[in-house]
């Protein structure tokens, strides 16, 4: 070894010794250790004071095995289950009907008999109320009093003697020629009072007071009853109508 290789070996052991003192001894690199990743780049903007960092949005704890929120109970609650039964069918459901009203204990018999006939089981019952009284014949009274007394001879002349001066249906007077129950009686009565000359008016009459009402529970599998079969036969007008039976008294 010459003199020149000499002092560049012991230069090189020089260098490393002082690499060592200044570094330790775990600054050597190895080839297994990777290489440090180089700094990024940042701008004057980013590097100054006074810009902080967006805060860290918290992550959502995580859902235990098994647990649910309370739309998730409620819902499932509601849900009905693959296994559960079916609502059991509305079979026994009472619907009460009311017919009536009728004007005398008779007509409500008659009818109940005729139900109970069909198979029906009738209760009868009294009630205050309206009840059609008939059909009511009635002439408008002349403007004069001489086209009143030239009407009121007229009629008498021909069978009718029994007019009656009345307040009519918007209170003004009126001759009333009778009220009929009967159809065939108010027919005849208009009909006696055209022949004369003149044109009745018709209107139903009502009065107050006690009337009947007949209240039946029909089965689910009864038909809704006809008023028209419930008439009387002695050819009295009737106008019957059903409804729903009242609601019964709370107990006292």
């Amino acid at each position: 070894m010459t003199v020149s290789k000499v002092a560049v070996a012991l230069l090189a052991l020089g260098n490393v010794a002082f690499y060592l003192w200044a570094h330790g001894p775990g600054a050597v690199p190895t080839a297994d250790a990777p290489a440090p990743a180089p700094a990024s780049l940042k701008l004057v903007s980013e590097a100054g004071g006074g810009v902080t960092a967006a805060p860290e949005v918290p992550r959502a704890a995580p859902i235990a095995a098994g647990a649910q929120s309370a739309a998730e109970r409620t819902d499932a609650a509601a849900a009905p289950g693959i296994g559960d039964a079916p609502a059991p069918l509305l079979t026994a459901v009472k619907r009460c009907i009311s017919v009536g009203p009728f004007r005398d204990v008779a007509e409500a018999a008659h009818a109940a008999n005729t139900l109970r006939a069909g198979g029906y089981d009738p209760r009868q019952r009294v009630a205050e109320g309206e009840i059609w009284a008939g059909v009511w014949v009635y002439l408008a009274v002349p403007a004069t009093r001489a086209g009143e007394e030239q009407m009121l001879a007229k009629l008498k002349g021909g069978g009718i003697d029994d007019a009656l001066e009345m307040p009519g249906p918007n209170d003004a007077p009126v001759y009333s020629l009778g009220l009929y129950s009967e159809p065939q009686r108010a027919q005849a009565r208009v009909a006696q009072a055209q022949a004369l000359g003149f044109a009745p008016a018709l209107a139903d009459r009502k009065r107050t007071g006690n009337v009947y009402w007949i209240d039946i529970d029909l089965k689910p599998t009864d038909a809704m009853i006809d008023p028209s079969d419930l008439r009387g036969e002695s050819g009295r007008i009737m106008r019957l109508e059903v409804k729903g039976c009242p609601p019964a008294d709370p107990p006292t």
